[in-house]
């Protein structure tokens, strides 16, 4: 309950459109896949947080791989510092279209390609140590990004942060589609058991590792078109409401979607983590 009055707080200053999941969903994120690294990478990434000090970031500390999933958001408090990557966060594919990466990644400023761009960093050991860390908690906040639906298609409404909406009986002029998957829906879907931060079995890792960044780009996508504004909106390419109504019975529904998605961006980190630094 007080988690949740903490995120209703949270409403009356809405997350900026490059921010998604909240604290909660990256930092499950990022512990998922480091649950479910090998050893060998399990304590490279431990060497390799141990020298975050060379960020030079004090106020936005990555000592752990949870604190590492939130860096990227934190050092946006530090202004034109770090102004640069504000359009790698997510990436803005019409979900009324057919899905394409060519024209919505401009000049590789999207989340799909700093993801690749990262995983290259990570894996060239000539690169200095200071740009790898950088690359490393990046590419653990990219990752859980990218598996937050409205961050990989939209109906030009900014990833849904100009979709107004209500969430069960709660409601107010500034909650919308994109801030209810950040942190509302996020929380209860995190919350319900059984717990997602565990040791998967070869046989779930196989399932959902697959594939390339931008296959999990479209699929990403396709949440957030068929989940995301079909909830939302019955027909995901139909008339936009002045405000979507999300019952109760239509929360239920998409805890498991939601669940599934954090889950997915968990082990598919720990894929790109054990291929980086093994």
């Amino acid at each position: 309950m007080s988690r949740l009055l903490l995120l209703l707080a949270a409403l009356i200053g809405l997350a900026s459109p490059a921010q998604a999941y909240w604290e909660y969903g990256h930092e499950t994120v990022a512990a998922i896949a480091y649950r479910n690294v090998t050893p060998e990478v399990r304590a490279a990434i431990n060497k390799m947080l141990a020298q975050q000090a060379l960020l030079e970031t004090p106020t936005c500390p990555a000592r752990t791989i949870e604190q590492a999933s939130v860096w990227a958001d934190c050092v946006k408090t530090l202004g034109p510092r770090f102004s640069y990557a504000y359009n790698w966060h997510y990436q803005n594919v019409s979900v009324c279209k057919d899905f394409t990466l060519k024209g919505n990644c401009p000049d590789g400023n999207c989340v799909s390609a700093q993801i690749e761009r990262d995983m290259k960093l990570l894996k060239d050991k000539s690169v200095p140590v200071r740009e790898r860390v950088m690359a490393l908690v990046f590419l653990v906040h990219f990752v859980g990004d990218l598996h937050q639906p409205l961050h990989a298609g939209d109906r030009s409404d900014l990833g849904g942060n100009k979709a107004l909406s209500t969430y069960g009986d709660y409601s107010t002029a500034k909650l919308n589609l994109h801030s209810i998957w950040d942190g509302l829906l996020a929380e209860r879907a995190i919350s319900t058991q059984p717990p997602l931060v565990r040791l998967y079995t070869a046989q779930e890792r196989a399932a959902v590792q697959g594939g390339s960044v931008e296959d999990w780009s479209r699929e990403s996508w396709q949440v957030a078109r068929d989940v995301v504004y079909g909830t939302a909106y019955g027909d995901p390419c139909g008339p936009v409401p002045q405000q979507a109504k999300l019952d109760n019975a239509a929360i239920a529904r998409l805890i498991e979607p939601a669940r599934e998605q954090v889950m997915k961006g968990g082990l598919r980190l720990a894929r790109l983590l054990n291929e980086a630094l093994a």
